[in-house]
């Protein structure tokens, strides 16, 4: 397998599809620039920031405990969907700066209305949650 390819397999694993519009909520600097990169390369465009107009496929939600209230996150993300697209909530890994509790996650998700998988690994620093909102 190339470096390419090893790159773009976490970005994979978590269902991205060509030609999907992918709205990016709180990049920062400690942001994974690879999983970005191969998520652009999955979806053959660029990844749209937050005050794009268009609805989104799937929102990339960047989140660390510092970034204010996760539940009012996921409502404001929500309203940035297509019917049926799901939002990606990329949390620090335990032990990193932000750390988030699973069950503050979880509740947050309930509040927002979203059912929540369990967290995955994405990135060295980074665990994804995939939050599916109810059908409109």
């Amino acid at each position: 397998m190339t470096g390419a390819d090893e790159r773009v397999k976490p970005a994979a694993r978590l269902g991205f599809q060509p030609g999907q519009v992918v709205r990016e909520i709180g990049f920062g600097d400690d942001v994974d620039k690879d999983l970005r990169q191969a998520i652009e390369e999955i979806t053959g465009q660029s990844l749209v920031g937050e005050d794009d107009a268009d609805a989104a496929d799937v929102v990339l939600l960047w989140f660390r405990d510092e970034d204010g209230d996760l539940a009012d996150a996921l409502v404001d993300a929500v309203g940035l969907l297509e019917d049926g697209g799901i939002i990606w909530l990329l949390m620090p890994k335990a032990g990193r700066d932000g750390y988030m509790e699973p069950s503050d996650v979880s509740e947050a998700a309930q509040t927002a209305g979203l059912s929540q998988t369990k967290p995955v690994s994405v990135a060295k620093d980074w665990v994804g949650a995939r939050l599916v909102a109810p059908k409109r």
